[in-house]
C-alpha cells in the first residue's frame, strides 16, 4: 500500500452509517476524518437513497471498504456497482456489516464477534472457517438486538394491561419517550414505525430493568440468553472450547447492564469463554479490510484543537459573571436574575432590526413567487424551527408544505437528544435533498454558535441548488468561512447557565423566527388589521375567536357572526364577504 493512499471505511446499519477516512503513516493508519450519516441497510434502503448517502462521503480516496447490513454474498456485486458510481477510480471492497464487525473485533485471529445494535448477529472464525448465527433481519430475526428487545417490551405492555391491568409505570415511561398520551396512540405509532424507530426505545427498556421492573428484567435476561445460546452454538460448530468473545454494537457499548446479563448467560453455556469489548469500531474494521493488510495496525486519532478552540470562543460558551454563584442564591434572586438577563435579548433584537426587516422582505418575496421557507437546526434551534413552522397552517391557513422545519436527528430529536446528529454536514445536505429544495425556495439555518455542521451542510447544499440562504446565530464574533444571502447575529451574550443556549439564545431565536414568519404572512395579506382572517377553525375555542373576529370586522353582533360562519363552513373570508 502506497504511503499516500487514502482509505474510506464505511459500516452501515439500521441506526446510522458510520465512516472513517484514514491514510498510511509511518507507525500505522492515521484517522483524517470521520462521521455519521443516516441509516443504510442494503435491503431496507432504496438504491437512490444509498446513492445520496454515498454522495456525502469523501470523494478523493484510493480505496473504499463498504460494509452494509443486509448485504448478502449475492448482493456484493450490486453494492460495488453503486459505489463505482461515486468512486470510479477507487479499489472497492464490499460486504456485510458482519465482515467489518468481525474485522474490528478480531482482526484475522480466531474467536467470536457478537454484535448487538439495532439488529444482532453472531459470527465466529477458526482458521479459514466462518460460522454464523442470527442476523436474519427484523421480520424473522434480530434476536437479541435493540429492535427485538423493544418490540418484546411493547408486546409486554399490552399483554400485562389486558391480563392484569399492569405495567402502568413502564407504559408511562414509553409514552413519555415517544411524546404519546395513551396506549391507543402507542399502537397506532407502532403500526407505522420503522425498525430504527422501534429500536430507539431500547434505552427506556434497559432503564426499567435497572429500576427493578421484574417483567422487564425477565425480557432483558431472555434476550441476552438467546444471544448467549447463539454464541455457544457457533463455538460448538467451530470446536472452540475457550473462545475469545468480543462484543460490539450500540446495545453492548452503551448498556453495561446488557453486557452483564450476556456474560451471566454465556457462562452457563460456555463457561471458559473470554469475554471483552471491541477496542475498535466497525468502520475502522471496514477501513482495515479495504487496506488489505495481514495484521491490524494502530489507528492514530488526532484531536481537532482548532475546532474546539473556536467553539470555546463563542459568546454563548463564555462564563456569565452575573450568575457565577448561581447555586448559592435564593429562588427569588434566581428569578430576578433571569428577568434581568432578558434585557440582553431585547437589546440583541433591537441591534438587528435592519437584518430582520431584510429577512422579512426576502422571505415574503420567495413565498409570493411560490417558493417555500425551510428552517434547519439542531437541538433547541431545530425544535424552535419546527415549532414556528408547525404553527403556520392553523394560524394563517397555509399548506404545511409552505413553511417546513428540519431538525437534526428527525422526529425523535423533537423530544429527546439524538446523539451526534448535529455533527455531520452531510446529514444536513441529505435533508435538503430529501425535502426537494429548489432555487425557488429559501433556507434559514439556525445555530446559536453559527458553526453547527448539520446546519452549515444544509445551507451549502441549498446554495448549490440555487436557493436563497439565511443564517441566524447568537454569536457575532464567529468565524465566517461561508457567506449567505443574509446573516442575522443576535448578541445575547453568555448564558446564565454556561453554554445552555435554550435560555437567552433560545428566547431571542424564537422571537426572530416569529418576526420572519409573521412578517411575511402579514405582507402576503393573511391578516386584516391585527386579526387572523385565514385562521383554521378546528375547535370550540377557535370557533368563538372566529365569531368575535367576524363580529368586529363586519360590525354585527356575535350571534349573526356565528350564523354567517356556520353558513360558509367556518371560512372567515367567505363569511366576511
Amino acid at each position: 500500500m502506497a504511503a499516500s493512499e487514502r482509505i474510506l471505511g464505511v459500516e452501515g446499519g439500521g441506526t446510522k452509517t458510520a465512516w472513517v477516512l484514514v491514510e498510511r503513516v509511518t507507525d500505522g493508519l492515521r484517522v483524517i476524518d470521520q462521521g455519521k450519516l443516516p441509516p443504510s441497510n442494503f435491503r431496507l434502503t432504496p438504491p437512490d437513497r444509498l446513492r445520496s448517502i454515498f454522495g456525502q462521503l469523501p470523494r478523493e480516496v484510493d480505496r473504499v471498504g463498504m460494509f452494509l447490513a443486509g448485504c448478502a454474498a449475492d448482493d456484493r456485486r450490486s453494492l460495488e456497482m453503486l459505489c463505482r458510481e461515486i468512486w470510479p477510480e477507487a479499489k472497492i471492497i464490499t460486504g456485510s456489516d458482519r465482515d467489518s464487525g468481525l474485522a474490528a473485533a478480531l482482526g484475522r485471529s480466531d474467536g467470536i464477534a457478537v454484535n448487538a445494535g439495532t439488529g444482532a448477529s453472531v459470527t465466529g472464525r477458526r482458521g479459514e472457517r466462518i460460522e454464523k448465527a442470527g442476523g436474519w433481519g427484523h421480520i424473522l430475526g434480530d434476536t437479541g438486538g435493540g429492535y427485538f428487545l423493544s418490540l418484546q417490551a411493547l408486546r409486554l405492555i399490552l399483554r400485562e394491561y389486558d391480563l392484569h391491568r399492569g405495567e402502568a409505570q413502564f407504559t408511562a415511561n414509553i409514552l413519555r419517550a415517544l411524546s404519546l398520551n395513551s396506549r391507543d396512540e402507542l399502537v397506532r405509532w407502532a403500526q407505522t414505525a420503522d425498525k430504527m424507530e422501534i429500536a430507539t426505545l431500547s434505552p427506556v427498556v434497559l432503564e426499567a430493568a435497572r429500576d427493578g421492573d421484574s417483567n422487564v428484567v425477565k425480557l432483558v435476561e431472555e434476550s441476552a440468553e438467546m444471544l448467549a445460546e447463539y454464541t455457544a452454538a457457533v463455538a460448538t460448530r467451530l470446536g472452540l472450547l475457550a473462545p475469545k468473545v468480543i462484543l460490539l454494537g450500540g446495545l453492548f457499548c452503551k448498556e453495561s447492564l446488557y453486557v452483564a446479563a450476556f456474560r451471566r448467560r454465556l457462562k452457563k453455556n460456555l463457561c471458559d469463554a473470554r469475554v471483552g469489548m471491541s477496542e475498535q469500531s466497525p468502520e475502522l474494521g471496514a477501513a482495515w479490510l479495504a487496506a488489505e493488510l495481514e495484521e491490524r495496525e494502530t489507528f492514530l486519532v488526532k484531536a481537532d484543537v482548532a475546532e474546539s478552540q473556536e467553539l470555546v470562543k463563542a459568546a454563548t460558551e463564555q462564563l456569565n459573571p452575573r450568575s457565577k454563584n448561581l447555586e448559592t442564591i435564593s429562588a427569588k434572586e434566581l428569578v430576578e436574575l433571569f428577568v434581568d438577563e432578558e434585557k440582553f435579548v431585547q437589546e440583541a433584537l433591537r441591534r438587528e432590526i435592519g437584518p430582520l426587516a431584510r429577512g422579512v422582505e426576502i422571505v415574503t418575496k420567495v413565498l409570493r413567487k411560490g417558493g417555500r421557507l425551510f428552517y434547519v437546526g439542531a437541538g433547541t434551534s431545530g425544535r424552535l424551527g419546527v415549532l414556528d413552522a408547525s404553527e403556520m397552517p392553523p394560524t394563517f391557513g397555509v399548506s404545511p408544505a409552505l413553511v417546513q422545519g428540519i431538525v437534526a436527528g428527525g422526529v425523535s430529536a423533537l423530544h429527546r437528544s439524538v446523539e451526534g446528529a448535529e455533527d455531520e454536514p452531510g446529514g444536513g445536505a441529505l435533508a435538503i435533498d430529501e425535502r426537494g429544495v429548489t432555487g425557488a425556495d429559501i433556507v434559514c439555518g439556525i445555530s446559536a454558535s453559527g458553526r453547527t455542521p448539520f446546519v452549515l451542510g444544509a445551507l451549502a447544499a441549498a446554495k448549490q441548488r440555487g436557493a436563497q440562504t439565511i443564517l441566524l446565530t447568537c454569536n457575532p464574533a464567529r468565524m465566517r468561512p461561508d457567506r449567505f444571502d443574509l446573516e442575522i447575529d443576535l448578541a445575547t451574550g453568555p448564558e446564565i447557565l454556561t453554554g445552555s443556549t435554550r435560555l437567552k439564545a433560545g428566547t431571542a431565536t424564537k422571537i426572530a423566527l416569529n418576526i420572519l414568519s409573521t412578517g411575511a404572512m402579514v405582507a402576503l395579506g393573511k391578516v386584516r388589521g391585527n386579526l387572523m382572517i385565514d385562521l383554521a377553525v378546528s375547535n370550540e375555542k377557535l370557533r368563538d375567536r372566529a365569531a368575535r373576529l367576524v363580529a368586529e370586522l363586519a360590525k354585527c353582533d356575535y350571534a349573526e357572526a356565528y350564523e354567517r360562519l356556520q353558513k360558509h363552513g367556518w371560512n372567515l373570508r367567505a363569511a366576511l364577504g
